[in-house]
């Protein structure tokens, strides 16, 4: 792990991001002596990455980037995390565009908030795009599912139902903001658990709507963290999402003989969504007292709504479940995303992968080899059995909150019975 302080004082992602912005939460509460020059990246196949290659992923319900950052095209989306650099032809659950995250981020966005705020939310914003928005891309997330719109709500009831509102929930639960030094302790022992140190930059930074950001910044993958999300009890578990899920399993991946695309076709793979991202869900909240799935729950049921509501009836119907208009109005731009018109009905659906992944996993998590899903990098839970003969797991990497695998079985049940769910309705809604 590299330490990086001087890019909150930049309050962006590096000298080649965003320009510098104010500080909204003051000065280190204890003095962060500056960290000494970054060491060479280790050898191996998770540090070799072409320079300047960015890829990155979100855990939160959005994300701002600065403009000028985004129109010189400097961050790149990528399918499956935590985005190490691939070469030509590598599996990436698609080729995409340079470009998308910013061809899926309204240029606009400030100033619709604006008028929409000014009009009471009794206007639909009418967003522009810094480019086409790929016709494919629309196409494969265009449609939502309402599989399991009735858990999402349930579960969402539940939060609301022992702490009256998420804002108490999140207080409640998250504990306290952590000072910039709490912060880098935090991340420091959890690299050591995973590993790690040496080769994670990270960055903390106050320009991110999401929690956390996922990317490869100057070479080398990079964390950037949200002070304003940094809560006591919550931090570790976006570092078991991000490091001990996306990473490992990114590491791991680029040892097995499918770690092309044509190595995936050879082998016959699975994608690896709804797997990757409903695991590290899991991971989020896994040691929690209460482990609610609050924020997958509330994205399915934000872009089922959205598929069949314009934005400011989405906005409306939001207000039962969430109270802080701000809140609301991420989800609907985080749901509406690709959209001009948001009058009319219609989403970007990819968010739906959370809850989707998460319920899966719960229903087949007595059969499923969990330290061997990570070891063989990113495939799907329903490829693990046939693939245990080829893979190469000599040397493979395994969380290290997965080595006492009762306390982990057990903390699975514990995030079932927390959010309302039960074997008997996992089974009918996944029947094998």
């Amino acid at each position: 792990m590299v330490l990086d302080p001087g890019a909150v004082a930049a309050g962006g992602l590096g000298a080649s991001a965003a320009p510098r912005l104010p500080h909204r939460h003051g000065p280190p509460l204890c003095p962060c002596p500056s960290p000494p020059p970054p060491p060479p990246p280790p050898p191996g196949p998770a540090t070799r990455f072409p320079r300047g290659t960015r890829r990155l992923s979100e855990t939160g319900a959005g994300m701002r980037r600065n403009e000028s950052a985004a129109g010189r095209g400097g961050m790149r989306a990528a399918a499956s995390l935590p985005h190490i650099a691939r070469g030509r032809g590598e599996e990436g659950g698609g080729r995409r565009s340079p470009c998308l995250l910013v061809a899926l981020r309204p240029r606009n966005v400030e100033a619709e908030r604006e008028r929409f705020f000014r009009a009471s939310f009794a206007y639909d914003p009418q967003f522009e795009y810094a480019e086409p928005v790929p016709a494919a891309v629309l196409d494969k997330y265009g449609a939502a599912s309402d599989r399991f719109v009735v858990q999402a709500i349930r579960i969402i009831r539940a939060v609301l139902e022992k702490y009256g509102t998420y804002e108490s929930f999140e207080v409640a639960t998250g504990g306290r903001l952590l000072s910039k030094c709490q912060i880098w302790s935090v991340i420091r022992k959890y690299m050591q658990k995973e590993g790690c140190v040496g080769e994670v930059v990270v960055q903390l930074t106050d320009d991110l709507l999401s929690q956390a950001v996922m990317m490869v910044e100057d070479s080398r993958p990079t964390l950037a963290i949200n002070l304003a999300g940094a809560r006591q009890h919550w931090l570790e578990g976006m570092l078991r999402h991000e490091i001990g899920t996306h990473y490992i399993r990114g590491v791991n991946n680029t040892r097995q003989p499918w770690h092309s695309s044509e190595g995936r076709k050879q082998y016959s793979l699975k994608p690896a969504n709804p797997t990757e991202e409903g695991l590290a869900s899991l991971h989020s909240v896994l040691f929690r007292k209460q482990p609610f799935l609050w924020r997958a729950a509330l994205l399915y049921y934000t872009i089922e709504r959205a598929s069949r509501l314009s934005f400011s009836a989405l906005f409306q119907d939001l207000e039962q479940y969430v109270q802080d208009a701000g809140v609301r109005w991420e989800y609907c731009v985080r749901a509406k995303r690709g959209q001009t018109d948001t009058s009319q009905p219609g989403c970007f659906s990819k968010d739906q992968v959370y809850l989707d992944g998460i319920l899966r996993i719960l229903r087949h998590r007595q059969t499923i080899d969990f330290p061997l899903l990570a070891a063989l990098g990113k495939v799907s839970y329903e490829d693990v059995n046939r693939l245990k003969k080829f893979g190469v797991l000599e040397k493979a990497r395994i969380p290290h909150f997965m080595q006492d695998l009762e306390r982990y079985m057990k903390q699975l049940d514990h995030i079932v019975t927390t959010n309302g769910l039960n074997e008997e309705e996992l089974e009918q809604l996944l029947p094998d």
